[in-house]
């Protein structure tokens, strides 16, 4: 029987797998790097051992180091997590050569399928000869041939391109995995991305879990998935399950493992990989067939036997992740403190961050999954959406306004999406929200009254005084001006004001009906409205609205020339245009420099045509946010 588990990940992974094991009575021991020592998962394990560095090279890919750490702390199995070492065969022999229980598949399955060429060659698929793609092959998808999650991926529809992008891929696989082999397949235009959950255990029996839709992806990487996958025949169904139980027998694979699919309009299926792992939309599995999957690798990896076929599935289930990131700004991640995180309503909440956390530059901007599961889809959608909506994120900018308008766009709902979703409705999705307090006049005025300022600033301002007022009184027995403040919020500012009189707060047009530092309740239009207001230095939350305070005299230092180019977001300068340099000549759009942050990669482009008058930057140089890089000097 197992005792002690060392699970060879970070974050979210591991407080997911850390929440099993206390419910089977088993100790749990952490790895961290010293950017994660005061993280989530090494505070709720029961031992935590340090890996000295931060990049994931240097700590979370070095399974040297992390079977040392199982001997040391005591561990009698590894859990290898579902990323970074997950698909590393080397790691799995070092494990078991150590004398631990290794909790995954056999060492020549994960050899036989981490290499996506490999994979084909397996299931009778053949890759593409990069000297061999022409014009009619195009579209073409450049890949990494070991890892996943999107990195080291390029669509290629211009054939000038397909050397740009195999060398991109290369590099950012390299970083990723460390390794940069690459392959070239064809690219399934208006195709769904559908895979099947196998479990397998050493007595010959394999499940099929059925299906997952996990279409809605940015970047190649899953942002929603879903079980059952909707609106699939029979007959495709099954297939897709035979073709999965067969890719596991062909490697006599043991454990939870993933076989991914292409499905195309006409609703052929095309084979992509098998990964070798649990995967991160796992749960969503688990609510509709009614099981822990990690127990039952668990299970397995102690000897025991599958029964002769899974539960039977019921209901629907939808997995949303959300990232620190800004979907509006090329998808740029984000740092920072994240202040609170809580989802309310009847939805399952997996994260590796607590209140108060920060977030690096060095690990992938997942904050957390929420997961939904109901009779039907129809309802799943609501409850997952109508959760996000309400949920409180304070911290760096998040995709949560794009999770809730995805769930509820007519595409999605109609089960009509594809891989290509996102390419279609991104702009649409990340338009400015219309304020949902706003008065119904047209915004420029109303019988010659100017239109009226966000109530959310407003309730900012009042929830302020009210703090003050607390500190060292408000009214004063004068007349005396308006109190003004200034917020911006979604890149606009606003102007607030309010007086302190006999009766209380006043805001013109609008009645306090009530006003505290932290809830402020306002009648405006005839309709009382609450808002919950919380302050963490300049930055201001009310409700799910983030608006930022302003001083009352702006700072003359703050300024930047025209054509500055800023850091959008820390990270490592990795590479600058070939034969760029002062003064050379430039077009708008044209990529000068790439920054890697959170392991994915990130142009910076001109932002006009010109000449490039300073460059501050080399590679291998790390930058801040806001950190000069580079100035345009307009034509």
């Amino acid at each position: 029987m197992i005792t002690s588990v060392l699970v060879a990940n970070r974050g979210e992974i591991a407080c997911r797998i850390f929440r099993t094991c206390r419910e089977l009575g088993i100790r749990t021991v952490a790895v961290h790097s010293d950017a994660d020592e005061n993280a989530l998962h090494a505070r709720v394990a029961d031992t935590a051992v340090r890996l000295p560095g931060a990049a994931p090279t240097e700590t979370y890919l070095r399974g040297d180091l992390i079977v040392k750490a199982a001997v040391a702390a005591g561990a009698d199995a590894v859990h290898p997590g579902y990323g970074f070492l997950s698909e590393n065969a080397d790691f799995a022999r070092a494990v078991i050569d150590a004398g631990l229980v290794w909790i995954g598949p056999p060492p020549e399955a994960i050899e036989a399928m981490a290499s996506k060429t490999r994979a084909k060659q397996l299931m009778g698929i053949p890759s593409l000869d990069r000297d061999r793609v022409t014009e009619s092959d195009l579209p073409v998808l450049v890949k990494a041939a070991a890892g996943g999650g999107g990195r080291g991926m390029r669509i290629v529809r211009r054939l000038a391109d397909l050397d740009g992008a195999l060398e991109g891929a290369r590099a950012e696989a390299a970083s990723a995995f460390g390794d940069g082999a690459v392959f070239v397949e064809p690219y399934v235009e208006g195709g769904r991305h559908v895979e099947v959950q196998v479990l397998a255990d050493t007595h010959g029996t394999v499940w099929a879990l059925g299906t997952r839709d996990c279409s809605l992806q940015r970047r190649h990487q899953k942002v929603i998935e879903e079980a059952p996958a909707p609106g699939l025949s029979d007959e495709l169904r099954d297939e897709l399950h035979s073709l999965a139980v067969r890719a596991a027998r062909a490697v006599d694979y043991v454990g939870a493992g993933t076989v991914e699919f292409l499905v195309s309009s006409a609703g052929s299926a095309h084979f992509l990989e098998m990964n070798t792992r649990l995967q991160v939309e796992h749960p969503v599995t688990e609510a509709v067939f009614g099981l822990d999957l990690v127990a039952e690798q668990i299970r397995v990896a102690e000897g025991h036997a599958l029964e002769s076929g899974p539960p039977r599935a019921r209901g629907h289930a939808i997995e949303a992740r959300l990232y620190a990131e800004d979907p509006a700004a090329d998808w740029a991640p984000q740092t920072g403190t994240l202040h609170r995180l809580t989802v309310p309503g009847d939805v399952r909440l997996d994260t590796g961050y607590g209140d108060g956390d920060g977030i690096g530059v060095h690990y992938d901007p997942m904050l957390a999954k929420v997961i939904a599961h109901a009779p039907t889809r129809a309802e799943a959608v609501r409850r997952l959406s109508g959760a996000l909506e309400r949920a409180t994120i304070h911290g760096p900018v998040t995709n949560r306004d794009l999770l809730v308008r995805s769930l509820r766009h007519k595409e999605f709902t109609g089960a009509g999406m594809d891989t290509g979703f996102y390419d279609r409705h991104l702009a649409e999705l990340t338009a400015p929200d219309p304020d949902p307090y706003a008065h119904p006049s047209p915004a420029t005025a109303l019988n010659g009254v100017a239109a009226r300022p966000p109530l959310v600033a407003l309730a900012a301002a009042l929830a302020d005084a009210q703090t003050r007022v607390s500190r060292f009184g408000g009214y004063r027995n004068l007349p005396s001006q308006p109190q003004v403040k200034r917020y911006t919020t979604a890149g606009e500012e606003h102007e607030v004001s309010y007086r302190h009189t006999r009766a209380g707060l006043e805001a013109d047009g609008v009645r306090v009906v009530r006003a505290t530092p932290g809830l402020v309740v306002l009648e405006a239009d005839g309709v009382q409205r609450r808002f919950e207001v919380t302050r963490y230095g300049d930055q201001v939350y009310v409700n799910a609205t983030a608006l930022t305070a302003l001083p009352r005299f702006s700072d003359p230092t703050a300024q930047h020339a025209p054509g500055t180019l800023l850091a959008p977001m820390p990270g490592t300068v990795v590479k600058i245009a070939d034969g760029l340099a002062a003064g050379a000549a430039v077009q708008a759009g044209e990529p000068l420099l790439w920054l890697e942050a959170m392991k994915m990669q990130h142009k910076i482009a001109a932002p006009a045509t010109g000449t490039l008058s300073a460059l501050h930057v080399v590679p291998g140089q790390q930058v801040t946010v806001g950190s000069l890089l580079a100035v345009v000097q307009e034509t």
